[in-house]
């Protein structure tokens, strides 16, 4: 083997030099990219101060007694200092298993869960048999796409507040059952119908996206496929369980996904439909908002450990999810 020398350093060729520290590492980033941080350097100060900081301080609250009794306030002219002390772990362990965890707790999130799963099979089943009958050749195709996108569209609120005066005992939906001379629950008022009611109306808002994500699916998904497929002798439920879902896969993964964390943390819903007249329909995120912002005293500390509790289920859950994808999509490589 030949080795090669640099008479002018002494050093073989090929050979790495020290590596720089961190410190000159910076400098040269900076240097080298200086114009893609001063135009990231807005969003990162924008996002320091609307989710960063709002993060770290209500963590720091979880370990905390706050409430509006011992926070920081200002009446008018006088400043009230805050009082509130440091109690570790205690606001996590009364929510987990202390004497009233179920009610608080417990049963908001068996509810929530359940809730989360309904709202997305429902998205999920609903969106794609839209999406294949959008998918088809059919006249006045665009006018139907518009008219299914509607609900996405309008906003939230308008929607909720028209289900709101739909469900309402002498609204439209009692009446014609009346007419029918069918029972007429009461929607917004028990248990059972107020968690039905929200189901409905939490579906009614989130088809039409689901729909228009399964539908871009299905238009790439190669048309040969079919075609070999009805040569083969497929049937039309055979082409639909070999070509069309495994071709919606990656589609389906992501929205699926999506639509967990956005029912999961649904306020707007459920806050719209009933407020706090509801205490058995709330989820958890709703639930929070009632303990921070809905009574007295307000209790600062545990609706902040309410908080992080959702984001460390949600954290688990979108690892597990995305591992158990990884897991299947290299099975099917195999």
């Amino acid at each position: 083997m030949t080795v090669v020398i640099d008479r002018a350093t002494g050093k073989r060729r090929g050979d790495r030099g020290p590596r720089p520290g961190p410190l000159q590492r910076l400098k040269h980033g900076y240097q080298k990219f200086w114009y893609a941080y001063a135009m990231i350097a807005p969003v990162v100060v924008v996002l320091g101060a609307l989710v960063l900081y709002p993060l770290v301080r209500g963590i720091y609250l979880t370990f905390t007694d706050a409430n509006s009794l011992n926070s920081a306030r200002q009446i008018g002219v006088n400043h009230i200092d805050a009082t509130y002390k440091f109690i570790g772990l205690d606001n996590y362990a009364d929510i987990l298993w202390g004497p009233t965890s179920y009610d608080r707790f417990w049963s908001h999130f068996i509810w929530t869960i359940a809730w989360t799963a309904l709202c997305v099979l429902l998205h999920y089943a609903i969106g794609l048999g839209l999406a294949l009958l959008l998918n088809q050749k059919l006249r006045g195709r665009t006018f139907y796409r518009l008219i299914l996108v509607l609900p996405w569209a309008v906003p939230t609120f308008v929607t909720v507040f028209g289900w709101r005066f739909m469900l309402a005992d002498s609204g439209i939906i009692n009446s014609a059952l009346d007419a029918l001379h069918l029972p007429s629950p009461l929607w917004l008022e028990e248990t059972f119908w107020q968690r039905t009611s929200a189901i409905m109306v939490n579906t009614w808002c989130g088809v039409p996206f689901m729909m228009v994500s399964l539908l871009g699916g299905l238009q790439s998904i190669d048309s040969t496929l079919y075609e070999a497929s009805e040569m083969d002798g497929a049937n039309a439920w055979q082409r639909f369980r070999h070509v069309t879902l495994p071709g919606l896969r990656p589609v389906s993964s992501t929205v699926v996904l999506l639509g967990v964390i956005w029912t999961f943390n649904q306020f707007a819903v459920i806050f719209l439909l009933f407020g706090d007249t509801a205490p058995d329909a709330q989820i958890l995120v709703t639930w929070a908002y009632y303990l921070g912002f809905g009574q007295q005293p307000r209790d600062y500390a545990q609706s902040a450990a309410y908080g992080v509790l959702l984001l460390s289920i949600l954290i688990v859950f979108t690892s597990v999810y995305r591992r158990w994808l990884a897991r299947n999509e290299q099975q099917l490589a195999n």
